[in-house]
């Protein structure tokens, strides 16, 4: 455990980054309040009771739960990758900015029967689906995950896929 203590504090970090944004605007503004900050982008109060883009948000309530226990899933099964793997540290970052993620929304839903999201980015009309810290932790930690997959050397060496040696 003390060899992925690092990738614990980092998530921890998230966590921590993703309360006090989430506490800041449930401070600042009404539900459904916006202020704009620039052309393109605007702080605003919304609760999103679903997933990413708003997954699920109209169903009858079980998704909350749904969606805490994948968080809860999520956490154990990457918990123990960090402890595994803790000398890997692109794959340990992406888990840990994800396992930062999945907690920061995790509270959210247990305590609020709902995710806070804030950031609100728009262009000629269109808005992206506003999300928050934990969301964007989540977001970078998946991109890191696949460029590690990317950076990883292949079994069997240099061989090409499809071909056999005994031919």
């Amino acid at each position: 455990m003390p060899k992925a203590l690092p990738w614990f504090i980092l998530a921890a970090a998230i966590v921590l980054a993703d309360r006090l944004s989430k506490v800041a605007v449930l401070q600042a503004f009404a539900p459904g309040e916006r202020l704009e900050v620039t052309g393109f982008f605007n702080l605003v109060l919304v609760f999103n009771k679903g997933a990413a883009f708003s997954f699920l948000a109209g169903a009858g309530g079980w998704q909350m739960w749904f969606f805490a226990a994948v968080a809860l899933v999520a956490t154990v099964v990457i918990s123990v990758l960090l402890v595994r793997h803790p000398g890997k540290r692109l794959f340990c970052t992406g888990l840990a900015l994800i396992l930062g993620g999945a907690l920061g929304n995790l509270w959210d839903r247990l305590t609020l029967g709902g995710v806070v999201d804030f950031l609100d980015f728009h262009a000629a009309g269109w808005h992206w689906p506003a999300f928050n810290v934990a969301d964007s932790g989540i977001t970078v930690g998946a991109a890191i995950l696949i460029l590690e997959s990317f950076l990883q050397p292949r079994a069997g060496g240099n061989e090409k896929q499809g071909h056999d040696k005994r031919a």
